[in-house]
Parts: structure tokens; C-alpha cells; sequence
């Protein structure tokens, strides 16, 4: 499943948003043992674990988006809207802060 988060930062201050952003993630929600792997200057391999089970994703950064991947397992699917919901509020607030200079 696809979302995309619009942005007027261009792509190296959205990325400094989106690290800023997952940093704070695996802090606020550690229970879940959130991960995120940087492979190249736009693009991560992000997974985290619910009741068990592992979910594993994607984070692409562009010059005016960011693109979340997430694959849900069918057993959650009731959830993954939650899941986007809860990432896409940490990347809006990071990138509030960018734009009030903040990062």
C-alpha cells in the first residue's frame, strides 16, 4: 500500500525531515521496535514488529514528496490505515518545524 506525503522542502531538507521524523518514531513508539535502513540518499527499508509480526515497508524521499510503501500482512489490514495515519502525522509535524526553520 502506497501514501504519499506532498512537501515544499525539496529533497535534501525532506530528508532531513523524514530522518528527524523516524528518529522520533522509534523513540516514541519503541514498543514496536521500529528500524529504518537508509540504502541510498532517497530511499529506506523501514520495518517494525505488531503482536508479533513483523511489517516491513519503504520510505522514498523526492523533491516533492515523500512515498510510503507499507506491506500489511491480510490479518492487518484492519490496521494499516492507523499505521499511515501515525507516520504521516510525524512527517507533517517534522515538516512544520522545517519550515519554521527549526531543523
Amino acid at each position: 500500500m502506497k501514501h504519499t506525503v506532498p512537501h515544499e522542502l525539496g529533497q535534501e531538507r525532506a530528508k532531513k525531515v523524514a530522518v528527524a521524523a523516524l528518529d522520533s518514531y522509534k523513540e516514541r513508539f519503541a514498543k514496536y521496535e521500529p528500524n529504518a535502513r537508509w540504502t541510498n540518499e532517497r530511499h529506506a527499508d523501514i520495518d517494525f514488529r505488531v503482536k508479533g509480526v513483523s511489517l516491513t515497508g519503504s520510505l522514498d524521499v523526492n523533491p516533492a514528496s515523500i512515498e510510503l510503501d507499507l506491506e500489511v500482512p491480510f490479518l492487518f489490514k484492519p490496521f494499516k490505515g492507523k499505521a499511515i495515519a501515525l507516520i504521516e502525522e510525524e512527517i507533517k509535524k517534522w515538516m512544520a518545524k522545517a519550515k519554521a526553520g527549526e531543523i
